[in-house]
């Protein structure tokens, strides 16, 4: 499979070297995937990616009359791929203004550690509005104004139109209740 669709390749290759543009469309239709797929490993800002893609598809269209004879199309996209996203970001470097030893660079675990953050961050918001969600009406609006908005007592008294002690109670129902559900 791999060798008919080098084969494929450099037909196609062959004839947009002749003038076929849409030799051309069908050689970027094959690999475009193949090289952002390729890109994700190498960085993780999308559009810097398709753009660098879109350079080398753009370099490869007007270069083709000096482009000579490339016996491996694939491989050649992929190095100039990495060649272009070494060339932006150390041109990106340049004129940043943050030093190199400030820069931290992003690693795949990252990535996949801020997503299960993330997920647990969701999974806990979940749970608490579910539980929240069995408490009484009271005992939620009280447990909201106090923990959620940071309201002192006096302000809950105000807002509920209850006295101290009564709030003071409800809280306490609260709390327990959901202590009870959540073990």
């Amino acid at each position: 499979m791999m060798e008919q669709t080098n084969h494929s390749t450099d037909t196609l290759l062959a004839s947009f070297q002749a003038g076929n543009m849409a030799a051309f469309s069908q050689l970027y239709n094959l690999h475009i995937n193949v090289l952002f797929n390729y890109g994700l490993k190498l960085t993780i800002d999308k559009e810097l990616l398709k753009d660098c893609i879109h350079d080398i598809f753009v370099k490869l269209y007007t270069k083709k009359d000096e482009l000579g004879t490339i016996d491996n199309l694939r491989s050649y996209l992929f190095i100039s791929l990495k060649n272009k996203l070494c060339d932006e970001l150390r041109r990106r470097m340049y004129m940043s203004d943050t030093a190199v030893e400030e820069v931290s660079i992003s690693t795949p675990t990252d990535v996949e550690d801020d997503y299960m953050e993330e997920e647990q961050r969701k999974n806990e918001f979940s749970l608490v509005r579910r539980l929240l969600d069995q408490l009484s009406p009271r005992q939620r609006e009280a447990l909201t104004l106090y923990y959620i908005e940071e309201k002192k007592y006096e302000d809950i008294c105000e807002i509920m139109n209850m006295n101290y002690q009564s709030v003071r109670n409800l809280m306490y129902r609260g709390l327990t209740k959901l202590r009870s559900l959540a073990s």
